[in-house]
């Protein structure tokens, strides 16, 4: 069975991550806050990030999917030049099947938002993570 990864234990890697590569960070949320999880900010370029962890049940991950999805593009209401859906690596092993199942929509949602990005975050020392575009996970 697969192991929960904690948005917490997400979070904290890529904080680390951006903090090595100069990026000014926004406060952790308190508990039940609302709004965007991390912007990071560098240079012009502000990145507003929602975190997700990984959860053992498969329909708790599509939900949160999902969700976090319709979170990251409502960031364009703040101003946001680039929204970024940050994921534990491992959720990158589906990906491919996921944007393959939706084939032509997911294809058009990245269209429709060339700023939304995915990155997968290794939460294990040394900590890393792997930028990519929406559509990049289209086969």
């Amino acid at each position: 069975m697969a192991q929960s990864i904690s948005t917490n234990d997400i979070e904290r890697a890529l904080r680390n991550c951006l903090k090595s590569e100069g990026y000014n960070l926004s406060g952790p949320k308190e508990r039940g806050e609302t709004g965007v999880d991390l912007i990071a900010h560098k240079s012009n370029k502000k990145h507003y990030i929602e975190i997700i962890g990984f959860q053992e049940a498969k329909s708790v991950r599509s939900r949160q999917f999902y969700e976090i999805f319709f979170r990251s593009i409502s960031r364009l209401k703040d101003g946001a030049h680039s929204i970024v859906i940050a994921l534990p690596k491992r959720f990158g092993n589906g990906l491919n099947r996921r944007a393959s199942q939706y084939g032509e929509a997911w294809k058009r949602i990245g269209k429709a938002f060339p700023e939304l990005e995915i990155w997968l975050v290794a939460c294990e020392q040394p900590y890393s993570y792997q930028r990519t575009k929406w559509n990049d996970w289209l086969t």
